[in-house]
């Protein structure tokens, strides 16, 4: 009689994403809490056994692990409908092994470097202000909107009325974001904090 326990099956679909080159690969575990972008190899290497693994593809160009999904960017060269199978079976098996996806303490890495980044950026008090409604918009209203695409957004600076904000997954080079951040987050943000003159993105 065997005891070990089973698991139920990892399920494993595919969405589309607005980036052609994109896709989002969707399962029934979590993977990782929060946000994790690795655009290059050696970033992948150093936190994500899951990225490393799926770098070594030929045809992988990024990883995106956000909650249950991961998203993977392909390069321009190669079609989906030759690889995608493929990626769907081995992200499956890799999570069927139980292996490590992200390393621990990946966050508080990443939140160390952002918080170097920020600290070149000093606010004045009515900054600060306008900064946390900046945040908390973004928070609330863009990052659920862009994670259902696979994607992610991150304030990055306020600057005499200019908001950067760095785009990642699925965002990162597509074509559609430049018009989702311009005609939505933009007129958003301009509408309930006038301080914002416009919006510019970065590629995380």
């Amino acid at each position: 009689m065997d005891n070990t326990v089973t698991k139920s099956p990892v399920m494993l679909y595919t969405e589309q994403t607005p980036n052609p080159e994109s896709l989002k690969f969707v399962t029934n575990r979590m993977l990782y809490k929060g946000t994790a972008d690795f655009r290059e190899e050696e970033l992948a290497q150093e936190w994500s056994p899951l990225g490393t693994a799926l770098f070594e593809l030929p045809y992988v160009k990024g990883v995106y692990v956000c909650n249950n999904f991961v998203t993977v960017t392909k390069e321009f060269n190669y079609a989906w409908e030759d690889i995608m199978l493929k990626l769907k079976e081995f992200i499956k098996t890799y999570i069927e092994e139980d292996k490590e996806i992200v390393k621990d303490g990946f966050e508080a890495a990443m939140a160390e470097l952002e918080a170097e980044r920020g600290a070149s950026y000093e606010y004045s008090e009515d900054e600060v202000e306008i900064v946390q409604k900046i945040k908390d918009l973004i928070d609330t209203y863009v990052k659920p909107a862009v994670e259902m695409d696979g994607g992610n957004i991150e304030f990055k600076s306020f600057n005499q009325g200019s908001v950067v904000v760095i785009l990642q997954g699925s965002c990162s080079g597509c074509p559609s974001s430049t018009v989702t951040l311009k005609a939505g987050i933009e007129g958003m943000l301009k509408r309930m904090v006038p301080e914002v003159k416009e919006v510019v993105a970065e590629m995380g």
